[in-house]
Parts: structure tokens; C-alpha cells; sequence
């Protein structure tokens, strides 16, 4: 077993790549801080023809920034509507100046600048047991590539270990996505509706996790709930439903492993509200992807747990942690 002990808590992972913001900065402020005041163009692909004529494409398209010439998407459709980062940032400071504790934290960019980010901090806490403070944000994202849409999400961080608990209840999503359309900009100004959900979300979650702090799950249990959380492919479910497990790659039982270590192990799993609880169980997933699991890069990292394989765990986690409270056992036994 891998003792993590010792191991560092690294930092959120929006700040490793973001810049943090000054404080009672407007949103046009924190872009030029962040060195997100760039204007993106969309234009159509030219394609040269061996005859040595060009044609101009009526549905290709490209997008670029006009500062560097860089380009961020080089299959766009025509559908598809720049919205610029003042535009997509703009919506937040009606929430940041009229409501009284929220501040701009952090802003970004991966790659060249295909992927923007902001984060506004709430002020006040999601409290697990007496002293175990989860912080509370607003994260946006838009692109620039002509993939994915502009997101507004609700996002948690567990203080003690800097774990994004950015979760979606059943019957609540943490999230507004908004498509690079004709109407994106209309549909933001309608975005402050996520300070609502974030307060339902923030009642629920505070209720949800203080009940796991108080449900004791065995090592046994931790382990299954931990191996149907990380399944990655059907090939591998079904060898565990079949009691295969002498036939599960060695690259899976690894990550496993690494949870689990994580999960025996780390400080911040043996706090009151973690240790043989299923919150801790929950926090394993999570903070094996924070504080644990190696990526390729920054940008990697930030891809995984914002919207990545990292969230997706986390929230089948989550769900399955869901189950378990309700069914005990039963929620680890396949159908």
C-alpha cells in the first residue's frame, strides 16, 4: 500500500493555469489582468485547389485571435457565433455587485486561448461536521474551437484538500450551458439564475454530506464502491460482474489501488467527517484526481476535473455514495 500520508495538497487546479484577480475588479478589469482581452474573429476556410484556383468554403470555418493570429478552431461550423470574452464575462458582475461577499477569483486560458475561464468565489461555506468547510464558486467557461458551449456550474472545494466536489444531484444540475449561437449573448443575460441554483444546490449538498459523514462503510466496501466508480469500458464492467477480477488489466487495478492507498492514507482522509465514512469514500475519487493522479499537463489536469473523465468518476461517485445511503450494501452488488 502506498502510504500519502505525507502527501501535499496541491492547489486548485483553475490556479495553477489562471491568474488570481484583484480585489473588487470588474469583469473587463480581470480580463486584462488575466491577458484575456483579446477579440477572436471567425472566417471561412480557403481551399487551394491543384489547378491553383481557391475556393472559399460555405460552411468551413476558422477562428482566430486578432492580437497573436493564433489559431483556435480550424473546423467551425456555420452555425457557430463568437461570443467574446468581455461578452461571456460580462454577466457576472451584475451577480458580483449586487451580491455582497462575491469576488472574482481566478482567470485563464489553455492552450492559446481556445478555452477561457473565470471563477467567482461565494462567500459563505458548505459545513460537514464542525469544522470541515467546503468553499463555494461560480465557474465559467467558454471556447473558441467551435467545440462545447459556454458552461456556468456551481463548483465546490473541499478546504482541507482542495478537492472539486462539482457535483450534479438528480434532481438539480450544477450547470447552465449555453450554445455558441445567435442568441448566446440574450441567453447570458439570463444567467444570473445560477446564484439561485447555487443556493438550492448549497442547502443540499451541506445536508447530503454531513448525512455520509455519519455512515460507516468497511475497507471491503470502499473498495467495490471505489472499483464500480473508476470502470472505464463495458469489457470491464462485465468481468467484474462475472467475478473475473484475476482478468481486469493491470492498468485499472492500478488506478484502483491509487484511490484506495489515498483513501487509507491521506491526512485529509482521516479527519472525523473522512475516515471510514462514506464521505470520505466519496472524497477518495476526488482527491485521487487532485492530489494524486499525474497528467500529461496543467491544461490535462484542468480538462479532467472540470469536465473531464476526472468529473465524470466523481459523479458516478457520487451517485453510487447516493445509493449506498439509501441501500447500504446492496448498492455495490450488480443486478
Amino acid at each position: 500500500m502506498t502510504n500519502y500520508s505525507n502527501s501535499i495538497v496541491k492547489p486548485k487546479v483553475w490556479q495553477v493555469i489562471g491568474t488570481t484577480i484583484a480585489n473588487n475588479a470588474t469583469s473587463a478589469e480581470a480580463l486584462v489582468q488575466a491577458g484575456l482581452d483579446f477579440e477572436v474573429v471567425k472566417r471561412p476556410n480557403i481551399h487551394a485547389l491543384p489547378s491553383g484556383n481557391n475556393i472559399i468554403s460555405d460552411n468551413s470555418f476558422y477562428t482566430f485571435r486578432t492580437d497573436t493570429e493564433a489559431i483556435l478552431g480550424d473546423k467551425v461550423g456555420k452555425d457557430y457565433q463568437v461570443v467574446q470574452n468581455l461578452d461571456a464575462f460580462e454577466f457576472f458582475d451584475s451577480i458580483v455587485g449586487n451580491s455582497g461577499g462575491i469576488r472574482y477569483e481566478t482567470a485563464g486560458a489553455l492552450g492559446f486561448g481556445e478555452t477561457i475561464f473565470i471563477t467567482a468565489k461565494l462567500p459563505d461555506y458548505i459545513k460537514v461536521g464542525r469544522n470541515d468547510l467546503i468553499d463555494q464558486y461560480l465557474f465559467l467557461t467558454s471556447t473558441h474551437d467551435g467545440g462545447g458551449c459556454i458552461t456556468i456550474a456551481f463548483t465546490p472545494v473541499r478546504i482541507w484538500c482542495s478537492n472539486t466536489l462539482n457535483t450534479a444531484l438528480r434532481n438539480c444540475s450544477n450547470a447552465i450551458k449555453i450554445r455558441h449561437t445567435a442568441s448566446a449573448a440574450e441567453k447570458l443575460k439570463g444567467a444570473h439564475t445560477m446564484l439561485g441554483i447555487s443556493n438550492q444546490l448549497s442547502t443540499e449538498l451541506e445536508v447530503i454530506f454531513n448525512r455520509w459523514s455519519r455512515i460507516k462503510i468497511t475497507d471491503p466496501q470502499v473498495k467495490r464502491l471505489i472499483q464500480l466508480a473508476m470502470i472505464p469500458n463495458r469489457e470491464t464492467y462485465e468481468k467484474l460482474k462475472s467475478g473475473k477480477d484475476e482478468a481486469l488489466s493491470s492498468h485499472y487495478n492500478n488506478i484502483v489501488s491509487g484511490v484506495f492507498d489515498y483513501c487509507m492514507t491521506a491526512d485529509s482522509q482521516q479527519e472525523s467527517t473522512t475516515k471510514g465514512t462514506l464521505f470520505g469514500a466519496y472524497n477518495a475519487v476526488t482527491g485521487y484526481y487532485q492530489n494524486v493522479r499525474n497528467y500529461r499537463n496543467d491544461d490535462s489536469k484542468f480538462k479532467s476535473i472540470m469536465y473531464g473523465t476526472g468529473n465524470e468518476r466523481a459523479q458516478t461517485a457520487f451517485n453510487l455514495c447516493a445509493d449506498f445511503a439509501k441501500n447500504g450494501n446492496n448498492a455495490l452488488i450488480f443486478n
